[in-house]
């Protein structure tokens, strides 16, 4: 996690995925995901690129310090950072990324501002695995957010978020119950809503 930490608070409140968080780590001291982790018991731990002399150390001490903790699998909440390759190897297939655009349109830190500029009329939200590329892995999970007339950065973002609290609880469920299989691009995600809601 990155910032304020609406997408962690999503994770916690999901009684299927809360119990199952161990450790949260945030690249910046200041963020807010960590207080909220905290309130909850969780382990909330700060790992600053700042600390170390490059990425590829920086990443080699995010990857041990999740090993160090048997963590399985790594739910990227709006952390804004590129993970490295030593980080995916040790996680593969096993890392989330939630994205505020339906990939593969519109990549990178400006999807909002993005879809405004090119008028689309549905954007939306993606969950995928992570791999070496940026916003590039296999769909897990999408869903659609109309673009209004009068809306700005912030009045879609706000629905976007709201997509976001549902689409990605769901998602890292899917992941940590082993329901997803993939094939090459392709996610398949095995159960319904109808089970899911069932359990």
């Amino acid at each position: 996690a990155s910032g304020t930490g609406t997408n962690l608070q999503a994770l916690m409140d999901d009684p299927h995925v809360g119990p199952h968080i161990v450790v949260v780590v945030s690249d910046r001291p200041e963020a807010m995901a960590l207080e909220r982790a905290r309130s909850r018991g969780i382990e909330a731990l700060v790992c600053s690129p700042r600390d170390f002399p490059d990425r590829p150390a920086h990443d080699r001490a995010l990857r041990d310090l999740l090993l160090e903790r048997d963590v399985g699998y790594v739910a990227l909440a709006g952390y804004m950072r590129i993970v490295g390759p030593e980080l995916i190897a040790a996680f593969p297939n096993r890392i989330v990324n939630l994205h505020p655009a339906l990939l593969p349109a519109f990549p990178g830190m400006h999807a909002v501002e993005d879809a405004l500029a090119w008028g689309v009329k549905v954007t939306g939200v993606t969950v995928h695995l992570v791999d070496e590329e940026v916003d590039h892995g296999p769909i897990v999970a999408q869903e659609p957010v109309r673009v209004r007339e009068d809306d700005d950065r912030d009045s879609l973002l706000a629905r976007i978020h709201e997509t976001e609290h549902r689409v990605f609880p769901r998602a890292v469920r899917a992941l940590i119950e082993g329901r997803l299989r993939v094939e090459g691009r392709v996610v398949h995600v095995e159960g319904t809503e109808d089970e899911e809601g069932a359990g």
